[in-house]
Parts: structure tokens; C-alpha cells; sequence
């Protein structure tokens, strides 16, 4: 039998996703947790074989959930059960180590399956993706990974990112909802990139991701 931990803030959700799990003699949920710090706790006290994580935690973002788990945890499986089917979320959902993506208004068709899935360590999406595609999506590289520039090889992987979404016009708040990260931690990384970079301005930023190729510079144009 596998064991399962509950990770999301809504009791009478958590009830509804238990009632679901019951009807499966296959998977037992051994726990559940309202909040981030609660499951990362459970998580390594359980050593659950999965953990179904929702993505809006009141204390931190399931995204960042999923990668501690992952970290700690690396013969333990996540999903993600969110309101959110945005393809930025299951990107970043993916790239954490999460293994399973449902949307919380199919889960009652779609919530065992996906878990079979994602117990026999396969992807499952709650979409019409395929395995191969998925693949992809995770595997793909970053825009900009060939670039040898010295000065933006000299970035880290989420410094490089931070700066390919501020030379496109997005603002902190923006950057940091996308990345799940906090806009105080975007300025820390925009304070590292101006600095390695020697750019003064937003608009030095800008250009200088245009010569590498990073944007479409006609975006910017008028």
C-alpha cells in the first residue's frame, strides 16, 4: 500500500481529497498539513511515498515545497493539486520534481489516476500532453544557455533568468509571482546582476540582453 501526505490549507478540500483516496485500496493517507512549514515537517517524519502539495500556501509556495521535499526525500513523489493551470506554474511545478499536475476542479475524475501515475514514477498532467512533451518541458534548455559572454556566464542560472524577465519589462512583483520567489529577494538578484553586469540603468539592461539575443528588441521599439 502507498502512503500518502496532504498538504493544503482548505480543510474541507483535504476531506474531499481523502474521501476520493479512500475508494482506492491501492493508497492510504497517513497525514495532511494546512501549511508549508507542517508539511515539510510531516514529510520528513512520514517519509511518505507521495505528497500531494497545493501551489497557494498561506506560509510559503508549494513550488518551493516540492523542492525541499524532492531534496530531503529523493524516493518520495510529488503532485501538484492546484487552481492554477497556467503552463508558467506547471513549468516551474516540474523543474521543482514534481511528477503529477491536476487542476483542484478535476480532481475527482482525474486524482487516482494521476496518482497510479505518478506512483509508478511516470508523469501525469491534467492535460492532453503526452509523456514525450512533457519530457521536453522540463528538459528543455533556457533561452540563452549557449551564450559565452563572460559577463553573463559570470550570472547564476536564477540571476540569468531574473535578468531575462527584467529586460522584458517586468516589474519585481511581476518576477517574483512568476518565479515564485519574493520581490525582496528579485531586487537582491537585480542588485548582483546590475553589479557583475557594471550596468547603471534599466534601459543598459535591456540593451545588453538585446546584443546577447535574450529579447526581441522590437518589443521595445516606440
Amino acid at each position: 500500500m502507498k502512503t500518502i501526505l496532504i498538504v493544503d490549507d482548505h480543510p474541507l478540500f483535504r476531506e474531499g481529497l481523502k474521501s476520493l483516496i479512500s475508494r482506492n485500496t491501492t493508497f492510504e493517507v497517513v497525514g495532511e498539513a494546512g501549511n508549508g512549514r507542517e508539511g515539510l515537517r510531516m514529510s520528513k517524519e512520514l517519509k511518505p511515498d507521495l505528497v500531494i502539495v497545493d501551489i497557494s500556501l498561506p506560509d510559503r509556495s508549494g513550488i518551493d515545497l516540492t523542492r525541499n521535499i524532492r531534496s530531503l526525500l529523493s524516493k518520495t513523489r510529488v503532485m501538484i493539486v492546484s487552481m492554477h493551470s497556467k503552463i508558467e506554474y506547471i513549468r516551474e511545478a516540474l523543474r521543482a520534481g514534481a511528477t503529477g499536475y491536476v487542476v483542484k476542479e478535476s480532481a475527482a475524475d482525474r486524482l487516482v489516476q494521476g496518482l497510479e501515475a505518478v506512483s509508478k514514477g511516470e508523469y501525469f498532467l491534467d492535460s492532453s500532453l503526452s509523456h514525450k512533451v512533457v519530457k521536453q518541458l522540463v528538459e528543455s534548455p533556457e533561452k540563452g544557455a549557449n551564450i559565452k559572454d563572460a559577463g553573463y556566464v559570470s550570472l547564476t542560472p536564477r540571476e540569468q533568468q531574473v535578468m531575462r524577465l527584467l529586460a522584458e519589462g517586468l516589474s519585481p512583483k511581476e518576477i517574483a509571482e512568476r518565479l515564485f520567489i519574493s520581490a525582496k529577494t528579485v531586487e537582491n538578484h537585480r542588485t548582483n546582476i546590475t553589479r557583475k553586469l557594471d550596468l547603471h540603468s534599466t534601459m543598459e539592461l535591456v540593451r545588453y540582453a538585446a546584443r546577447l539575443g535574450l529579447i526581441d528588441v522590437d518589443l521595445w521599439k516606440g
